[in-house]
């Protein structure tokens, strides 16, 4: 299984933003929900051995899983509308269980560390400062950690230090989120991992 988590530094916790001003009144969710497609959507359908978890401002964290996902469009409205939705929800996730507000989407009470502790793989962080993708192994069951639009903060290099395998970039240029969920995924399905 392939994990991406992908951290949203701005993103609304509450489900009261509108879905018309994505990029502005709610935290750059515009971003986040491209990152969530990007993992998920081919052509006609969806990876089923892909998972995602949205961590929120280190306090919650949406899960979507591509085995039982369901109603995931391509555009960045209809995802936002299902992080929304698992926001409504959010009073139903009590101590480790989550909310399950639809099909595939899973809300917990979980900041970062304990969201990455939960992944149960192998952690590599995907930044510009990483080892080129091509010259490492990457193991089989990878659990990516991204950033927003923002570079991650000192106390979140910290945590992902203590428990980052190997530290990744895909290229000599700084790409947005949903690009390098991109790039991987086709570095892993042209076989960048055979031959290890």
């Amino acid at each position: 299984m392939r994990q991406f988590v992908v951290i949203g530094h701005d993103a609304p916790t509450e489900p009261d933003f509108s879905l018309d001003d994505l990029a502005g009144g709610a935290g750059r969710l515009d971003a986040l929900c491209r990152s969530i497609t990007s993992a998920f959507v081919l052509s006609h359908g969806i990876r089923e051995d892909v998972r995602v978890h949205l961590v929120l401002q280190d306090d919650l964290t949406i899960t979507f899983d591509g085995a039982t996902l369901r109603r995931l469009n391509p555009d960045e409205r209809s995802t936002a509308a299902l992080v929304r939705t698992a926001l409504e929800h959010r009073d139903e996730a009590i101590g480790a269980l989550p909310a399950d507000p639809s099909p595939g989407v899973k809300l917990y009470r979980r900041g970062l560390e304990d969201t990455l502790e939960a992944a149960d793989g192998t952690v590599i962080t995907l930044h510009e400062d990483g080892d080129p993708i091509g010259d490492v192994d990457v193991p089989a069951d990878p659990v990516f950690v991204l950033s927003d639009h923002h570079d991650f903060e000192p106390w979140e290099r910290e945590r992902l230090e203590a428990v980052t395998d190997r530290h990744l970039r895909l290229g000599p240029k700084r790409l947005h989120a949903d690009h390098a969920i991109t790039i991987t995924h086709h570095y892993l399905d042209t076989g960048g991992y055979e031959r290890f």
